[in-house]
């Protein structure tokens, strides 16, 4: 028989645990590969207007999306992250073609206001806060940059370039964009000019722009946002970006069958808003806003690419990888 001192204690751990659980902060759980400078900024602002806790999950510089793809992957039978937030379309594209990604119960608020080819199919993911692929260049070593990355597979460019490796990230999608613009043909002749020249390998965009910085290369593929930053610490580089250019926006979904799905969806709804774009196209990446509404507000960060057809690019990136490692023999 229990006690009635004893059964009294049971009674208020019972009532402590109510308690507790009545008053524990809700939670999400992010996956990003988005860069922690930018995370500083969005997360805080999420959490004090929302009331959400959340666990944010990312990757490092060198596998940034692919690995956190995998990791997704693996979860499948029994998910772990409620929000999906890539800097790039391609990782997002392969989940939600894998069936991970969830339609949202209500419509994205200002959905209308971006263009359609940033809305995936029927709205289980949507992009926003573009950058570009771009050629980097040292702006004390090189006065007639290339102004395109064809251009970097003639012989006047051998020992002077670099890049990321391929089989990660905003890299891996230039290669299937290469691809389906220039086709299979066009691709090799390119690959194995590139092969010719020498290319080097770097850990990552950055790295290649401080590669490029520090005269290691003349010239690189990067991002837009990894220049900004050189940039901004003072670097003598610059970048080209033309109407050819890869356009990268970020984009978020909720992955289905997440833990936490009505905090999943005030996430998503905040990363998709006026405030985050902003916060985005403010920041040292200085992103593109892709509501329309913001274009104007944010003009000096236009870049003059053209939308692509992300979905193409992205099934052209296995193929295109392949064939990159097949010429390069690695």
């Amino acid at each position: 028989m229990i006690s009635r001192a004893a059964g009294a204690l049971v009674a208020l751990a019972v009532l402590a645990a109510l308690a507790w659980g009545c008053s524990r902060q809700p939670e999400v759980v992010l996956y990003t590969s988005c860069d922690d400078y930018l995370l500083r900024e969005v997360i805080p602002a999420f959490e004090a207007k929302a009331g959400v806790r959340v666990r944010v999950v990312g990757d490092t510089e060198s596998t940034k999306t692919t690995g956190l793809v995998q990791r997704v992957l693996a979860e499948r039978d029994r998910p772990r992250a409620d929000v999906w937030w890539s800097n790039e379309p391609f990782g997002t594209i392969r989940l939600d073609g894998e069936g991970l990604l969830a339609r949202p119960a209500r419509p994205i608020a200002g959905g209308a206001d971006r263009a359609a080819w940033l809305i995936g199919p029927e709205g289980r993911w949507h992009g926003f806060a573009l950058r570009s692929r771009a050629i980097v260049y040292n702006t004390k070593r090189v006065q007639d940059p290339p102004r395109d990355e064809a251009t970097l597979s003639d012989p006047a460019w051998r020992g002077r370039i670099g890049m990321a490796r391929p089989q990660f990230g905003t890299t891996r999608g230039l290669l299937g964009h290469l691809w389906h613009t220039m086709g299979r043909e066009g691709f090799e002749g390119w690959a194995r000019g590139m092969k010719a020249n020498g290319v080097r390998v770097f850990d990552g965009n950055s790295a290649v722009v401080r590669a490029v910085a520090e005269g290691v290369v003349d010239v690189g593929l990067t991002d837009s946002d990894d220049v900004h930053a050189g940039i901004r610490e003072g670097w003598p580089v610059a970048m080209v970006v033309g109407e050819a250019s890869l356009l990268i926006p970020n984009t978020a979904g909720l992955v289905r069958g997440g833990p936490n799905s009505a905090s999943g969806a005030t996430l998503l709804e905040f990363l998709l808003g006026e405030e985050v774009e902003r916060m985005l196209a403010r920041s040292d990446s200085r992103t593109m806003p892709a509501r329309l509404g913001l274009a104007e507000e944010f003009a000096d960060n236009a870049l003059p690419a053209r939308p692509a057809d992300l979905a193409a690019v992205a099934g052209s990136a296995d193929a295109a990888l392949a064939s990159w490692e097949a010429i390069m023999g690695r």
